[in-house]
């Protein structure tokens, strides 16, 4: 359409028949017959059109009908709440009408969303429902902190909760990843979150199971009769490489830096345990909340 100018010049001031300016433009005889028409039929001339550009000049050629475009769905948002429990594409798609009346009907709708969805990456994706697992695990790197007694700098362990679907974190430090510790940082994580997910899944570390593989690990008899008590299951993940884990969870962090990234961390140092013997202190964050 950029050449719309050029055929009405070489027209009407200069008077070249049809043929002649296609073969000049490199464009079908068909084309030039159908601007120049199109231009008689809104009444231009020469004059009108001398001092406009382009985009105004096929503004003038090509009035709006007043068609309305079409609003295309929010892929990312309808993810989001399809993680949700009880929603369908067909729920979302007459939340959809009822802000856009003339959206794209049903099937288009689902075509649009699985095409946005196929563009995604496919690497290590997994799929949350809300409420549905706990991830959690120790930092692979803990924290340090000063002794205000002795001055002493003493490696502490981060143990580190996530939600699978809303990312919603729990974190506090301990000094040991032995049992007591771990199974009273489990709990805590309950009482912060206010309530208990369908699954747990931790690392396959020494205090969660009893014989690590890859297809049916046991889980240690301490924290398997914690599950009971709260009447969830735990199921661990298979061993994979450090790498490979920091991918897959649905929270990173990074304890070397002091923080994690997008959370606001606000440590309150607590009394020693008198089950583990440690000092513990704890932080929450809500990223993609």
């Amino acid at each position: 359409m950029h050449k719309i100018r050029e055929i009405l010049r070489q027209k009407w001031c200069q008077g070249r028949r049809h043929r002649q300016i296609a073969r000049s433009l490199g464009i079908s005889t068909g084309m030039v017959g159908k601007i120049i028409v199109r231009a008689r039929t809104e009444g231009l001339e020469w004059s009108d059109i001398e001092g406009l550009d382009e985009v105004e000049l096929e503004r003038r050629l090509y009035p709006s009908t007043g068609e309305k475009r079409r609003e295309p769905p929010d892929c990312a948002r309808l993810d989001l709440e399809l993680r949700k429990k009880g929603v369908t594409l067909q729920l979302l798609h007459v939340e959809y009408l009822e802000r856009q009346p003339d959206g794209y009907r049903y099937t288009q709708f689902c075509e649009y969303y699985r095409r946005w969805k196929k563009k995604r990456a496919v690497v290590m994706r997994q799929v949350h429902r809300a409420g549905e697992k706990l991830f959690v695990d120790y930092s692979g790197d803990g924290p340090e902190f000063v002794d205000p007694r002795t001055g002493e700098v003493i490696r502490c362990e981060l143990f580190v909760a996530v939600l699978g679907a809303s990312n919603y974190t729990y974190a506090e430090a301990t000094l040991t990843q032995r049992s007591p510790d771990w199974i009273a940082s489990n709990s805590r994580t309950l009482e912060f979150l206010g309530g208990v997910p369908e699954i747990v899944v931790p690392d396959q570390l020494l205090s969660a199971v009893s014989k690590t593989g890859r297809y049916e690990p046991q889980v240690q008899r301490t924290y398997r009769e914690w599950s009971r008590h709260y009447g969830r299951r735990s199921s661990p993940r298979a061993p994979t490489s450090r790498a490979t884990r920091r991918r897959s969870k649905p929270g990173c962090w990074s304890s070397s830096a002091g923080s994690w990234p997008g959370c606001a961390t606000t440590p309150s140092f607590r009394s020693t345990s008198s089950t583990s013997g440690s000092a513990n202190s704890s932080t929450s964050s809500t990223p993609g909340r």
